[in-house]
């Protein structure tokens, strides 16, 4: 299997309402800078990197003045793209991965597909609509842009919680762990597609 090729990627995106820049590293160690101005984002998209082994820098400029919609969406897009970019042909990739992660009270699953289409199910039945001053809506937000750019299929389902930041710390270890299996180069199929079709 060749290792020697770093699955690295940037992006930037700009737009009338965000600038935002996205640097991954698929084989990290989770490494993390991330500033997007919306503090619970940060610690969410931390999860994805210490959980996945993704090394992510991430720094966002956005409209906070009116609310923090865009620059959640956008940065979920950025990322998107960022992992289609950075997994190339997908040649020697598991495809697939899952997780399930428990936090006290709280557990959630998370499928991911490397299908090459966009597909979301997104089944969190959050206990409150804010987390301090984070609007649960755009956790939605967030994935519906990173599998639209990244052209993955995922589902989430949160089982059970009674505490919305639980609820939504869970989502996002699971999708770090998710990550992390479907992206990793298996040895078995080094050099191949995992696909009947031959592409992905």
């Amino acid at each position: 299997m060749n290792t020697t090729t770093p699955r690295i990627a940037e992006v930037r995106r700009n737009t009338n309402e965000t600038q935002i820049r996205v640097a991954i590293n698929l084989d990290g160690s989770g490494v993390q800078k991330l500033a997007t101005g919306v503090p619970f984002l940060d610690h969410m998209l931390d999860q994805i990197a210490r959980h996945g082994l993704i090394d992510l820098d991430i720094e966002a400029h956005g409209d906070l003045h009116i609310d923090a919609h865009h620059t959640v969406e956008d940065v979920g897009i950025t990322l998107g793209q960022a992992f289609a970019k950075a997994i190339g042909d997908k040649k020697g990739i598991r495809r697939y991965g899952h997780a399930y992660v428990p936090l006290d009270e709280a557990l959630s699953r998370v499928v991911i597909d490397f299908s090459g289409r966009p597909g979301l199910e997104f089944h969190v039945p959050f206990t409150r609509a804010m987390i301090g001053s984070f609007d649960v809506d755009l956790v939605h937000e967030f994935f519906q842009g990173f599998v639209n750019h990244a052209l993955v299929s995922i589902h989430v389902d949160n089982l059970r919680g009674d505490n919305a930041h639980h609820q939504c710390e869970t989502v996002f270890k699971a999708f770090g762990r998710a990550l992390r299996m479907a992206t990793e180069l298996d040895a078995r199929s080094a050099g191949t597609i995992p696909s009947t079709k031959g592409s992905l």
